[in-house]
């Protein structure tokens, strides 16, 4: 069986739960060397445990990618302890779920801007050239809101639409450096990111309003990712239906405005 990721060095950001988590340990079962970050350390000492216990080196490095100082000391870190950088995961993020018309509290916003878009460019900034030199992969985990706007996650579309915009221009200024840019647009996924997600006023909604038991397990989302990126592909979409979408987007925008109410509606 392939495995290219065997002592392949990867950081991966928001690497405590959920789609990170699920990417680590796979990553460890073929061999990878891990760098792992979020900012719940004990949750993700457990991560890296379960990684050792797969078969592959791992690293826990408490995080929080919404400061460029932890990012910077993130990267530094890797590069003391395996040498090298082969692959960078940009999977941490935050989320929002309310009307703008609801909201009362606006600093999410920002913090959203920060951690979802922003500490993915700080990692990346700092990982470059370390990434140049081993010819290296990028992997941002972007959403479906990330490529269409989706009603009571304006917040979070903005800053997924930040991130993809930025990977898909640097996937171009690296097209002769041998570094290559994967993108990841997940559907709704079974993770905690829900229940942590800002309400109107700012405080975290602890229900989800999705039916978690009806979408995407982490580690589906998970195989696909880490298969999309030992294939350097450009980007997967991952439902069936948002594939649809995008071409009925080119022709047809209004049906899929109704198309993402009806989904949010739904939960799934």
């Amino acid at each position: 069986m392939a495995q290219p990721f065997r002592d392949n060095v990867v950081v991966i950001t928001g690497a405590s739960d959920g789609i990170g988590r699920e990417i680590a340990l796979q990553m460890a079962e073929q061999g990878a060397w891990l760098a792992l970050a979020a900012r719940d350390t004990a949750r993700l000492e457990a991560a890296a445990a379960d990684c050792r216990a797969r078969g592959g080196r791992a690293v826990a490095i408490p995080t929080d990618v919404g400061d460029a100082a932890q990012c910077r000391r993130l990267i530094d870190r890797t590069v003391e302890e395996f040498g090298r950088i082969d692959t960078l995961v940009n999977n941490a993020g935050v989320s929002m779920w309310a009307r703008l018309d609801e909201v009362t509290d606006l600093v999410p916003f920002e913090t959203m801007m920060r951690v979802n878009y922003m500490g993915s460019v700080w990692c990346t900034h700092a990982a470059l050239p370390h990434l140049k030199r081993s010819r290296g992969r990028i992997v941002g985990i972007s959403s479906l809101t990330g490529l269409t706007g989706v009603p009571t996650r304006s917040g979070y579309a903005a800053s997924k639409h930040a991130m993809s915009g930025f990977f898909d221009s640097l996937r171009i200024e690296l097209a002769d450096e041998g570094v290559t840019v994967t993108m990841i647009y997940p559907g709704f996924v079974s993770t905690g990111i829900r229940t942590r997600a800002y309400g109107p006023d700012g405080t975290p909604l602890v229900a989800s309003p999705v039916r978690e038991s009806e979408v995407m397990t982490p580690q589906e989302c998970a195989r696909q990712t880490v298969a999309a990126a030992a294939a350097r592909r450009r980007s997967v979409v991952m439902t069936g239906r948002a594939k649809v979408g995008q071409w009925i987007k080119l022709i047809a925008p209004g049906v899929v405005d109704r198309i993402a109410r009806k989904t949010i509606e739904r939960g799934r």
